[in-house]
């Protein structure tokens, strides 16, 4: 802190000190015992005068008095600084001293009367009272520093000025002119001494308050010097540019790291205007104009601004620039506090640029995944279909066993595409649950259904075990827990030679919905229990060996704990090697308001009655020859009349000559695709034909596009025969169908 503001504190504090209770009570003690001897010069010609004028022995005696109760007082009040040191109490001191006090205007009051009740002269009445009222006015003097020793000397000179009167009356028995002139001559001296009091009370007031008013401007001086001490410490040490400018925008004054940052000795700098100095041709004008009107205009601008150092480096600076006002609200100072902003700039552009990048590769990605998955399902629509086809014909043992092993093998290379697309879904983050109300014991039966004869073939049993009562319904996505379901117990007729598989099945109730738990429980070769958790990892199975042997992408059991992950369930494997498996999922499901009972579950086409078909006209649009002819084999047995379109135009044509009943449309076709010619046919007037989507593209998204240009349905390939029977005869049973 510089040299004048520690004085500045010092006489502050001595103020302070100087001005408190404490202090005025040392002022006064002091000034007593100062000025012991002046008084004492004052009592001495006192009873000098009372000596010569009445008798030696009133004069002897008054000095003798006089000097006990000055005595008296001094010798307290000349160690209150001492015992104020000591701790003493300060009611207690204030109290004493003024005892002391009284004591000591008691002795003066006694001399008074001596000198008054002596000898008559006719001088001794007038000197007393003059005596008494000098000392009413050494009183008063110190009732600033010390109110209450002052109010004990002017009660007892008071009460005995009235005193002495009464005393003159009652023995002189004189009620005449002569006590009455005494009478007004003690009262107006009595004024007097008031008025002088006064006079001196309010001086001393009128001095404090103009103290208190420099005291308190000298501290609102103090702490601005060290506000301002602060703020020129964190100027000068800030990291961050600090640049002041005058009001035509020169600068005043720079910190250190201004010149760290631009090059620019303070020397260099005070002077110029910043744009003179940083501002380059690739600086911005706009930004430029934008700051001078802040700067002009009085009000704050944030920003950023590019500019360049002495040395020519570009440097992008963030800027922000408070104007200071003055009393006439005209811009005094403007404040700039600048940040070098540059690496931070250059991070956003290589930030912007991977996530470019990164968006760029994701739909890379998933164009090749479409494409890949469109280009592989459509020719094993063939294989699978054809297959179908010629299992239904008469064949030889070895005939029948080379067709089951195309089969199983489409069918497993159709399993690997489509675990690869549900990772590329899980990876995007892009999986959505279909949540509907179905029939829980029939998702379960159904899905065992299916997959009964795979372990069939290997001589396996497949049961369901259901343990207490079951909800009649749920509301949940039951297409992704049959898919859970299906690679589980997949997994388990894979891994399992003799024996069977078990699942189990169970419900509790679980908040306001049902907590699902079923276990997975198969007879197979198990797992080391070291080896458990590598099992969920992709691509991974327990060791190569098991790879080679058994086969499969690992994925399965990957794509099963993460779809139970998103519907807020959980996995848990147990398992010991040689001694079987177990799975174990939990899966909270909603609960189904009480409502209409519906059937819930696709009924299989076998089961239906094709009479209700007959002279429906059925359209296939479809580019590729082989799908053609599978369609044809797979609806050559149905009633309905059937025609092809080998393009979208095509199929648009059809409709428009000879509207069909329902349309299985390819999505993708030369000269016009499906989405296309599925928004051409829904503006056509007259009845509409319900349109399904017959494709090998499987995403999402190609689903989410086909429902917005109007298509009542979506089919995969390679498609199903029974799927295609079952889709067809809902969409031809149902009068709501077509949109």
């Amino acid at each position: 802190m510089p040299e004048n503001a520690s004085s500045d504190v010092g006489r502050l504090a001595a103020y302070e000190r100087q001005y408190s209770r404490r202090g005025l009570l040392i002022r006064y003690a002091r000034g007593r015992v100062a000025n012991f001897s002046a008084r004492q010069i004052m009592t001495l010609i006192g009873g000098v005068v009372l000596g010569t004028m009445n008798s030696p022995w009133v004069g002897a005696l008054t000095m003798c008095i006089a000097l006990l109760g000055e005595a008296v007082d001094c010798l307290y009040l000349r160690n209150a600084d001492r015992w104020i040191a000591q701790g003493v109490p300060f009611p207690q001191l204030r109290l004493v001293s003024t005892l002391t006090a009284g004591f000591q205007a008691a002795t003066i009051s006694i001399c008074v009367i001596l000198a008054w009740t002596g000898p008559v002269t006719g001088l001794s009445p007038l000197f007393s009272a003059a005596f008494l009222a000098g000392a009413a006015i050494n009183a008063g003097l110190v009732l600033p520093f010390h109110r209450p020793a002052a109010v004990a000397r002017l009660s007892v000179y008071g009460a005995t000025a009235i005193g002495l009167l009464a005393y003159d009356m009652l023995t002189s028995k004189v009620f005449g002119s002569d006590l009455m002139m005494n009478v007004a001559g003690a009262f107006m001296l009595a004024y007097m001494v008031v008025l002088f009091l006064q006079f001196v009370v309010s001086g001393f007031h009128r001095h404090k308050r103009s103290m208190f008013e420099l005291t308190e401007k000298g501290r609102e001086l103090v702490n601005s010097r060290k506000e301002a001490d602060r703020l020129s410490l964190v100027a000068r040490n800030a990291n961050d540019s600090v640049i002041v400018s005058g009001p035509k925008g020169e600068i005043l004054w720079v910190n250190d790291a201004f010149s760290r940052i631009t090059g620019y000795a303070p020397e260099e700098a005070v002077g110029h205007s910043p744009g003179e100095l940083l501002n380059s041709a690739d600086t911005d004008p706009k930004t430029i104009k934008e700051i001078r009107d802040a700067i002009l205009s009085g009000q704050p601008y944030r920003g950023e601004i590019l500019n360049t150092t002495k040395d020519g480096r570009a440097i992008w600076v963030e800027t922000n620039l408070v104007p200071v006002l003055d009393d006439n609200g005209q811009v005094e100072v403007a404040v700039a506090v600048e940040r070098d902003i540059t690496q931070a700039k250059i991070h956003a552009r290589e930030m912007a640029a991977a996530r470019e990048a990164a968006v760029e590769g994701a739909r890379a990605k998933a164009e090749f995944l479409a494409t890949m998955s469109h280009e592989i399902r459509t020719p094993m629509n063939g294989v699978i279909g054809m297959t179908e086809l010629l299992l239904d014909t008469p064949l030889t043992q070895d005939q029948q066993d080379y067709t089951d092993t195309i089969r199983s093998s489409a069918r497993a290379l159709l399993t690997i595409i489509n675990d690869i697309l549900d990772l590329s879904k899980i990876d995007a983050k892009k999986v959505v649950l279909s949540l509907v109300d179905f029939d829980l014991d029939r998702c379960f039966q159904e899905t065992l259904r299916l997959l009964r004869p795979q372990a069939l073939d290997k001589g396996l049993t497949l049961t369901l075990d259901v343990s207490g009562p079951l909800p009649n319904k749920v509301h949940a996505d039951d297409g992704r827990l049959r898919q859970i379901l299906i690679n589980l117990i997949g997994n388990a007729i894979k891994f399992t030679e003799t024996g069977g598989v078990t699942v189990e099945l169970s419900a509790s109730r679980w908040g306001d919905g049902h907590l699902l738990r079923f276990d997975v429980i198969d007879t197979g070769i198990g797992i080391p229990p070291d080896k458990i958790q590598r099992i969920f990892e992709r691509f991974s199975q327990a060791d190569a060996a098991t790879t080679r042997l058994y086969g499969g992408t690992g994925l399965g059991l990957t794509i099963s704990q993460e779809l139970v992950q998103i519907m807020g369930g959980e996995i848990r494997a147990e398992s010991s090697e040689g001694a079987g498996s177990r799975f174990s999922v939990e899966l909270p499901v909603a609960a189904v308001k009480e409502r209409e009972q519906q059937e819930i579950g696709a009924i299989s086409a076998c089961e239906r009655d094709f009479d209700s078909l007959t002279g429906k006209r059925v359209l296939v649009a479809e580019d590729n020859k082989v799908n053609r002819l599978l369609m044809r084999k797979f609806l050559a047995d149905t009633p309905i009349d059937l025609t092809f379109a080998h393009d979208g135009q095509q199929a648009v044509d059809c409709v428009s000559d000879n509207p069909p009943d329902l349309i299985f449309m390819d999505m993708s076709m030369p000269v016009m695709g499906g989405i296309e010619a599925t928004r051409h046919i829904r503006k056509m007037a007259g009845k509409q034909p319900a349109i399904v989507a017959l494709t090998a593209n499987a995403f999402d998204s190609d689903k989410a596009a086909c429902r917005q240009a109007g298509m009542n349905d979506f089919l995969s390939k390679p498609v199903r025969r029974a799927d295609l029977l079952a889709c067809m005869l809902a969409q031809l049973n149902d009068d709501k169908a077509p949109t």
